[in-house]
């Protein structure tokens, strides 16, 4: 049967084709408006830090070259690429850069997955996940490397679904996206072993004659792309690094983004989930069983860590939309209108172009610092000291500020003994941790939060002078002779220093 085309159809057609155009502007629009909210982790300062050694040394780091607890033990970079990048985008535009380098690759990343969504599934339907997957994405939306994989996360898991639709092997051409993701950020170990679960969905939906063959081309893309996730500067050890954070055992509960999601208030992943399942339960939702199997995992995936809802939010659409559509009714295909679709595609970027522009020039993109130690580590600087004990949010910052930390986000290179000690110091579970790490490091001075148990504990204890406190950080600093009172005096060039901390 011929299918006719009408002219509201078209028209629909060519709508339904330039929605992810929409999707991405929508998205870069809203993020370059408030670009200062990708700038909240102080993780990006560091990360800028070391993309700018890589370009100085043309190298990349094999050893710890910052802390002075790990100096010279073996450490590697698997973010080294969007680390380099952002540098870059640093040097070239300040601040500007790593927003706008962080709002593009988020946009490209929604624009794709509407495009993907809007192979199988209608306008309305489309835009209700993307709204999901943005308001679950959002908390994790900052200039830090794993924004820069995103595109490359939606691209790889549509190409692998797609070709599980079509009971098909995947195209040859999805192999270079592993090595790029493998540079990018270590969450390509995901993008790997999702290989598995797609190949069974395609085995198992084909037909029994041509399982062998499909077996086979399935495996050769997963050796080809294994292979490919090894072209690194650091070759086959990428795939350790991820497995070594992954390890990190009880160390990673202790980590804000690593923690399981908290359901004690309502926000928006148990909004979203609460509607899923009534959704599912109200439409007689039917998923065959591997697809099942998929989303399972990646909601529990998104339970046991909070930093994995993006991955649910992004990847769960694409597993179900198609079977999402067999059950609704597949959509006609439609002319795209490629002509029209292609001037407005460039009247739109151009627009874009110029709105980031004018938004670099008018707005001022700064990292919130806050909740940053500026003041108290310019004070810090001034007593030329080599061997602090840092509060382990404040590691980032004195990378960035040329101060050899205790302790940083680099949790891999610390190991799950060493950060629990510290943590179990820092917070007074076990107190005779933090004497044990004053005196087994030969701690000269503590740079901690100024509400921390342990910064409390040391106003009251012999041979530790408070020579400077703030809101965010108190320095102690160790004092032959010193006595505790009752409420340790600061110093009046601390007192004075507190001028220096930006107004909230």
């Amino acid at each position: 049967m011929t299918l006719s085309v009408t002219h509201t159809e078209a028209t629909a057609g060519r709508a339904q084709a330039l929605l992810p155009l929409w999707v991405g502007a929508g998205v870069y629009a809203l993020l370059l408006i408030s670009g200062n909210r990708l700038l909240n982790d102080p993780d990006t300062l560091w990360q800028i830090t070391v993309g700018q050694w890589i370009i100085d040394h043309r190298a990349v780091p094999e050893v710890d070259v910052y802390s002075f607890t790990m100096r010279g033990a073996p450490w590697i970079s698997t973010q080294w690429l969007a680390q380099v990048a952002y540098a870059a985008a640093y040097t070239f535009a300040g601040w500007a850069g790593p927003v706008v380098l962080a709002a593009s690759a988020t946009a490209l990343s929604f624009a794709l997955f509407a495009r993907a969504l809007g192979r199988h599934l209608r306008d309305a339907t489309t835009l209700v996940f993307v709204v999901a997957a943005f308001l679950l994405c959002l908390p994790h939306l900052l200039a830090r490397p794993h924004v820069l994989a995103f595109p490359i996360l939606v691209a790889w898991i549509a190409g692998l679904v797609d070709a599980a639709d079509r009971r098909a092997a995947p195209p040859w051409q999805l192999v270079p996206l592993i090595a790029l993701w493998a540079n990018l950020h270590g969450g390509f170990v995901f993008g790997l072993f999702f290989i598995a679960p797609a190949a069974l969905d395609a085995l198992v939906n084909a037909d029994r004659s041509v399982r062998s063959g499909l077996a086979l081309r399935w495996a050769g893309f997963a050796a080809l792309a294994l292979a490919a996730s090894c072209c690194t500067p650091y070759g086959w050890n990428a795939l350790l690094a991820s497995q070594k954070i992954l390890s990190l055992g009880q160390a990673l509960p202790l980590i804000v983004e690593w923690k399981a999601t908290d359901f004690q208030g309502l926000g928006p992943f148990e909004i979203c989930l609460l509607i899923a399942i009534g959704f599912a339960l109200f439409h007689g939702l039917r998923l065959p069983p591997v697809r099942i199997l998929m989303l399972l995992g990646l909601l529990h995936m998104a339970l046991a860590q909070a930093r994995a809802a993006e991955i649910l939010a992004l990847v769960g659409p694409l597993v179900i939309a198609a079977p999402l559509a067999r059950q609704a009714g597949a959509l006609p295909v439609l002319p795209q209108g490629r002509a029209s679709g292609a001037a407005l595609t460039a009247a739109v970027m151009l627009a874009l172009g110029a709105g980031t522009v004018a938004s670099a020039s008018i707005l001022n993109y700064t990292p919130n610092m806050r909740g940053t130690p500026v003041a108290a580590v310019t004070e810090l600087k001034k007593l030329n000291l080599t061997r602090v004990l840092n509060d382990y949010d404040f590691g980032g910052y004195l990378i960035s500020a040329g101060v050899a930390p205790f302790i940083d986000g680099r949790t891999e290179l610390y190991g799950e003994k060493f950060f629990v000690d510290h943590n179990a110091a820092s917070g007074l579970m076990e107190p005779d941790n933090l004497f044990r790490l004053l005196k087994d490091y030969d701690i000269e001075a503590t740079l901690l939060r100024t509400q921390s148990a342990a910064t409390k504990l040391l106003d009251h204890v012999d041979g530790w002078q408070k020579v400077y406190a703030d809101d965010i950080a108190t320095i102690h600093l160790r004092k032959a002779g010193a006595r505790h009172v009752a409420e340790p005096a600061v110093s009046p060039a601390a007192i004075e220093s507190n001028a220096l901390i930006p107004s909230p």
